[in-house]
Order: structure tokens, then C-alpha cells, then sequence
């Protein structure tokens, strides 16, 4: 075992040393766990432990004699500064695929391990091409080697899981379960197997704690075509008011009992003809292989949860726009307190007070992701985080992003929410100035959209890119991405990006978020969230995040009358949803940040 104290290096040391035992001449290390969703509990860490890296997408991949740590656009300053160069060669895996990298880096004959648990079929099916073309052995292992060698590794979450109200809700369990099993039905099949934890804990109107930033079970369950459901769950999670709370058809059993219901699930798959349903996106391969070892017979099905979990209820909205306001009222405060007292704090101080005023709601249940607060050229890394290493001091003369999230559950407080503001602390630059109000365009251009049914987030996305590029700028991220309710900050929907291709449906809950970054000096990002409204035959978006924008950072002659008349009404809104709540020294300050230009 790996001391605590262990450096990378001697990390790296011992998981060599380990691959050697095993016969393996590569190892592949993700940033995952079993579930698959975005964000892992502190067992699953591997990777951060392994590298340094803590970003939310990346993977290593380990040789003999060198290592590779990889990860997307929004990560590749971070991980240059947060990784050992001495011991990784950093890179991107979406222009050149992980499978790529993998195909440059092995040799005729060589055995690459992974563990099943964390990769997909989509994954593997990947990875086994590129070592099919180098004729070498992509090798499944059970156990995986860096929890074989992890000293006093974090133990697996034990918190309880909560009942999410119906009322809140809008919809109960039981339709839901019903409504999957119309699908199942439809398709033909015997069973849907779902993994991702935000899925489970919609379908089941149930939330937990195992994760620090969204309140979900990790947990397997299984729907099958008569309705059964059968939840695989610590079951010291499960209090007896939430297993009276759940449908008669919802069977609660130990993660231990897993395997061999998954072999009674894939006889009556072979017997019935009938195939299991897997989301292939998701699913971790080991099941997809213990299935198919065991007879049964496999389909790959989009998770039938996710488009119904991404079009919010009336119900839900409701709740989600009051967890919008009082998240505003928090933001008003931090924002006065930062024009007031930031200059000569850091990056980190500025992430805890806006911590502190959130907490002072009491419905606030915690961040909804790690809080981006990026000075000077830390707001040019898309997706920072502070470091006691890394942490800047605010000073004049440059700018402050600040990207954040809170989750919210009281009475009739509920929603998840996520919001982008970006601050001059001193006097910006006309260049700033410049490049903060081409975004603010874009981020107007989307705001404003009409649009037909059936439109994309492709169509969408250059709305918001198009002052940017009449400048020859861009941005390497997406514009918008789904939001749940109470649940995950990141929930698949119709994404807003080159490569969303979902139709926007009414209800949908996505994030408007253009930016603007000029690595070493300074980042821009201008983030509300927006929902899929229906008007007269079309679709337009209404904005439910209520914070002002700088007016130090605009150049009001760059703007048309139309985007002037959108900014003026918004912080019109702001004023009138945020002030009845705040103090008579803070309204005077909201005023005259909302003030009509």
C-alpha cells in the first residue's frame, strides 16, 4: 500500500509495480465511478489521487515508461498546472480521441488493463479498435489496481436518502415508473437497467447525500416489463418512512444481491426472447458483460428518464424560480461586499463569502459544483479552481469570474441553481470592455430567440457566438447545458453547443453562458439560466437567474436598441424580484447597479 504522505512519483511507482504483477504493459485510469454520472464521492477520486488533477473530465493513461493525463478544452490549463510535467505529458482527448492517444503510445502484443466498472461500452468499443490495429490485448480485470494500492481510502457514502415532495414534484413515482414501463413495453423488452444516480433519484422522487454537490443515491436499479422495480441500495440508507414512501412495485435490495439478480434477469431474457435495455453511454461494461455471459440478450436504449426529467413540471418550476430569487438576494450581497472589501482578498476568501451569504438562507443545502472564482489570468482557465498554491489577490486593474451554484430544498424552495458574473475591480481596459459586451451580445442574441419547434442547440449556439466571431473570437465550451431540479447541475437536455443536436422542448431548463477567455490575462463569462417557453406556435426562452451585469464593463455605443431594451428590462426584473427581500441599504446599492441606461 501507498503511504498517505506518498508523492505522485512514488505513486506512479507503485501502480507500475502493480501492472507489472499483472502482466499489463498499459493501465487506463478515468475520472469515474460505477454510476457515471459527473461528479464522484471521495473513494472514486482516483485520478485526482493518482495525478494532482481535480477537474471533472479526465482520464490517464499509464506505461511502462511514460504517462499521459488527458482531459477536455475546458481543463487543458488546469491540468498543465496541476500535474507533474516531470511525470505526465498533459493533452486533450476530443480533437485527437483517448483511443488515439492509446493506438500512438502501445506496441504489437501489448496488454492494456482497465476496470469494467468504470467504462462504458461506448468506451471500450473505442479503445479496443485502436489496440485491434496495433494487434494488442485490451485486458477487463476484476478489482481495480489503484484501489489495491490506496492507503486509507475514503470509505463509500453512507448518508440517508430523503424523500423529494410530490407536490414539488408534480408528478408521483408510481406514473413515472409507469410511464418507463410503457417504453420498455413499446420496445419489446424485458427490463431497463439504469445507473446514472440523478435518473433513479427522479423516477423513485427521492434524493440523498452521497455526493457532495448533487443530492443523489448512488445506487443500480432495474424496471422491468410487468413494473417490478427492484433498487440496488445500501439499504442502512433506506429509513422505514422512505420505504413506505415508495410504489408497492419498488423491491429494495443489497448492492451484494446484484449479481444474482442480474443472472435471473438474463434467463428470463433468454427464455422470453426479450432483450435488457442498457443506455451504452452510461452503463458500465462489466454489466453489459455479465448479462451476455449469462445468456441474456442486449439493446442499447436512450435512458427513458432523461428527456421527461428534463422537461420541468409547472409544479417544479415554480419552485425552481423561488430558489432563482433567493439565490439572487445572495448574489446582491456578495456582489455589494466585493465592489466594497474585495480589493486584497483572494480567490478562495471570495468563494467562502459567497458561501457564507448563501448559507444564510435556509434553504440553502450546499453548492451545486466547486465554485469557480478566477482573478487576473486564473478566469482565463474555463474551469479553475482555487488553490492555496494557485490563488491570486484581487487588485485594480483587472477582472474577477466568478461561476457558481447553490441547491435549495425547503417548503416551497426547490431547484438547483447556476450563474456567471464577471466583475472589473478597478478600471478595466477598453479591450475588456470591448470583449465583455460582445459577450453580453451573444449571451443577449440567445435570450432573445424565437425560434420553431424542432430547433437545435446547434441553430441556437451561433446566435451566441456570432459577436464573437465577427471578431474573429470563439470560445472552447458549450453555451448552455440542462439543469435539474434539486438534482444535477449538469442534466442532459438540448444542449446549447456545436454539437447539440437534442430538439428544445417546453419546460426544458439550460444555461446561457457565451465567454470569452485570453489565456495569461483574463476570462469573461456572462451565465443566467434560461427555460423553454411556448409562444404563439413557437419557442422562446425566459431567463429565471436574477443578478445585475457590470455596467463598468459595457460599451453601451457597441449595443443596438433592441439588446439595450433586453438589458434595461432585465435589471428592471432584478430590481423587482430581489428588493422586497433585501435590506433598505442594499436595495439603495440594487438600484443603482439595475439603474436604465
Amino acid at each position: 500500500m501507498v503511504k498517505p504522505s506518498a508523492t505522485y512519483a512514488e505513486k506512479l511507482k507503485s501502480l507500475r509495480a502493480r501492472m507489472q504483477s499483472c502482466g499489463l504493459d498499459a493501465y487506463i485510469v478515468p475520472r469515474a465511478d460505477e454510476f457515471q454520472g459527473e461528479f464522484v464521492a471521495p473513494y472514486a477520486e482516483r485520478l485526482k489521487w493518482l495525478t494532482g488533477f481535480t477537474g471533472s473530465g479526465g482520464i490517464a493513461l499509464i506505461f511502462k515508461d511514460k504517462a499521459l493525463a488527458l482531459t477536455d478544452g475546458r481543463y487543458l490549463i488546469q491540468i498543465k498546472d496541476q500535474v507533474e510535467a516531470a511525470l505526465y505529458e498533459t493533452g486533450e482527448y476530443i480533437k485527437k480521441t483517448t483511443a488515439s492517444w492509446l493506438a500512438e503510445n502501445i506496441t504489437v502484443g501489448d496488454t492494456i488493463g482497465y476496470d469494467p466498472m468504470l467504462h462504458t461500452p461506448r468506451q471500450i468499443e473505442d479503445l479496443q479498435k485502436a489496440c485491434d490495429k496495433k494487434q494488442a490485448i485490451l485486458k477487463s480485470l476484476e478489482g481495480n489496481l489503484i484501489d489495491q494500492i490506496w492507503d486509507n481510502q475514503p470509505l463509500r457514502p453512507q448518508g440517508k436518502v430523503r424523500a423529494f415532495p410530490e407536490h414539488i414534484a408534480g408528478c408521483s413515482a408510481a406514473h413515472k415508473i409507469e410511464k418507463i414501463v410503457e417504453t420498455i413495453r413499446h420496445k419489446k423488452a424485458q427490463a431497463f437497467i439504469f445507473t446514472l444516480p440523478d435518473s433513479i433519484a427522479w423516477i423513485l422522487n427521492v434524493r440523498g447525500s452521497d455526493l457532495e454537490y448533487t443530492p443523489s443515491v448512488l445506487s443500480t436499479m432495474i424496471i422491468n416489463h410487468r413494473g417490478d422495480v427492484r433498487w440496488f441500495v445500501d439499504l442502512s440508507k433506506i429509513t422505514d418512512t422512505i420505504r413506505q414512501a415508495l410504489p408497492e412495485s419498488v423491491s429494495t435490495y443489497a448492492p451484494d444481491d446484484i449479481g444474482l439478480q442480474f443472472m435471473a434477469l438474463a434467463q428470463a431474457s433468454h427464455e422470453s426472447n426479450r432483450p435488457v435495455l442498457i443506455d451504452e453511454r452510461y452503463t458500465p461494461i462489466h454489466i453489459k458483460n455479465m448479462l451476455i455471459e449469462r445468456g441474456g440478450i442486449i439493446k442499447n436504449c436512450t435512458d427513458p428518464s432523461i428527456k421527461p426529467k428534463a422537461q420541468k413540471t409547472d409544479d417544479e418550476m415554480n419552485a425552481i424560480r423561488q430558489a432563482h430569487i433567493q439565490d439572487g438576494v445572495a448574489l446582491v450581497k456578495f456582489l455589494k461586499w466585493l465592489e466594497e472589501e474585495g480589493i486584497g482578498r483572494n480567490e478562495i476568501e471570495v468563494s467562502e463569502k459567497l458561501y457564507v451569504y448563501r448559507a444564510e438562507n435556509n434553504a440553502f443545502r450546499g453548492n451545486s459544483f466547486p465554485t469557480i472564482a478566477g482573478f487576473g489570468s486564473n478566469g482565463a482557465i474555463i474551469h479553475y479552481r482555487a488553490t492555496k498554491k494557485t490563488a491570486k489577490t484581487l487588485e485594480s486593474g483587472n477582472l474577477l469570474l466568478v461561476d457558481s451554484g447553490a441547491q435549495y430544498a425547503s417548503n416551497d424552495i426547490f431547484g438547483t441553481t447556476d450563474i456567471t458574473r464577471t466583475i472589473a475591480i478597478g478600471e478595466p481596459t477598453q479591450e475588456m470592455r470591448e470583449n465583455f459586451t460582445r459577450v453580453l451580445k451573444g449571451h443577449i442574441n440567445v435570450a432573445q430567440a424565437k425560434f420553431p419547434k424542432g430547433t437545435i442547440g446547434t441553430q441556437i449556439d451561433a446566435l451566441a457566438r456570432k459577436p464573437l466571431w465577427d471578431a474573429g473570437l470563439d470560445y472552447a465550451h458549450g453555451t448552455g447545458h440542462g439543469v435539474g431540479c434539486y438534482l444535477a447541475v449538469h442534466e442532459e437536455a438540448a444542449s446549447i453547443s456545436p454539437k447539440g443536436a437534442q430538439p428544445f422542448l417546453p419546460g426544458m431548463l439550460i444555461s446561457n453562458e457565451p465567454g470569452y477567455y485570453k489565456e495569461g490575462e483574463y476570462g469573461i463569462r456572462i451565465e443566467n439560466l434560461i427555460v423553454v417557453k411556448e409562444q404563439k406556435g413557437m419557442q422562446s426562452f425566459e431567463t429565471i437567474s436574477f443578478a445585475p451585469i457590470d455596467f463598468n464593463l459595457i460599451d453601451t455605443l457597441m449595443l443596438e436598441t433592441k439588446e439595450l431594451e433586453w438589458l434595461n428590462a432585465y435589471h428592471q426584473n432584478v430590481y423587482k424580484k430581489l428588493s422586497p427581500l433585501l435590506s433598505k441599504t442594499h436595495q439603495r446599492w440594487l438600484a443603482d447597479k439595475t439603474i436604465q441606461l
